[in-house]
């Protein structure tokens, strides 16, 4: 891989970092920089979930201040969509991608409308009994229903099996059941360790039976691991309203791209 190449994809690790942990749109600057590199569809896609483990890494050591108390909350959530990552890295290698990629503009569009109008959804949620409770740090509490497990269980599947916007959709389920006084920045650092639980599933199984292409992984990877330390300290000082509406407003745009790319 050649200088400009190298240069390129360390740039677009940065813009990653900075999207997926903020916006959860990684993948918007990524593999678009991968297949400008020069590698194959397949290639620069299990390249791309390799590089952006770090992405996991940085937003991690960035965001210790909202991740302080979560970590039960944040065992059952990795949990559950370490294992969708796994079931969805096993389909990309096992299957056709044609009919899946099909719908993914439209869960991109469907997860940022929720984003939209997460304040009426989490009002209507909070207003029906709920039994199933896990502890969500101090002074949160966060609902873990059987319908929000599966929803975790497919955004990791989506993320392990394409993973362009998961951070969109893995924001907008949590932020339908985070408690209704939690902060942005702690349910988007929340969803950055939720994801990155699933990227980490699928990077194993690529590295051990995928084309994986190093040099360009280790590249991309370097940028994304600064990009992603910044990005919480970011969204810790941006106003709530306007950073959740250009999140959803994002996501729709990446939504229409990819439609337009598949027609």
């Amino acid at each position: 891989m050649g200088i400009g190449s190298s240069a390129l994809l360390v740039s677009a690790g940065v813009a990653s970092g900075l999207a997926g942990s903020i916006a959860g749109l990684a993948s918007l600057f990524s593999y678009p920089a991968l297949l400008a590199a020069g590698l194959p569809p397949v290639a620069a896609n299990v390249t791309n979930t390799v590089a952006l483990f770090s992405n996991t890494v940085g937003t991690a050591a960035g965001s210790r201040t909202e991740l302080r108390g979560q970590r039960a909350r944040l065992l059952r959530l990795a949990a559950v969509a370490a294992l969708g990552g796994a079931v969805g890295a096993a389909l990309l290698l096992g299957t056709p991608s044609s009919a899946f990629e099909a719908v993914v503009p439209w869960l991109i569009a469907l997860g940022s409308v929720l984003i939209l109008v997460r304040d009426p959804l989490r009002r209507l949620v909070a207003s029906r009994p709920r039994r199933d409770r896990i502890a969500a740090g101090p002074g949160h509490t966060a609902r873990l229903t059987l319908p929000m497990a599966c929803a975790v269980l497919l955004v990791g599947l989506y993320g392990g099996y394409f993973g362009a916007a998961s951070g969109v959709l893995m924001l907008a389920v949590l932020s339908l059941s985070a408690s209704a006084g939690e902060p942005l920045p702690v349910t988007n650092a929340v969803k950055n360790i939720a994801t990155g639980a699933a990227n980490v599933t699928a990077a194993v199984a690529y590295v051990l039976v995928a084309p994986v292409h190093w040099g360009a992984a280790v590249a991309l990877g370097l940028g994304a691991f600064a990009g992603s330390w910044v990005g919480p300290l970011i969204v810790r000082r941006l106003p709530e309203t306007p950073l959740r509406i250009a999140i959803a407003l994002a996501g729709l745009g990446l939504a229409v791209s990819l439609w337009h790319q598949g027609t």
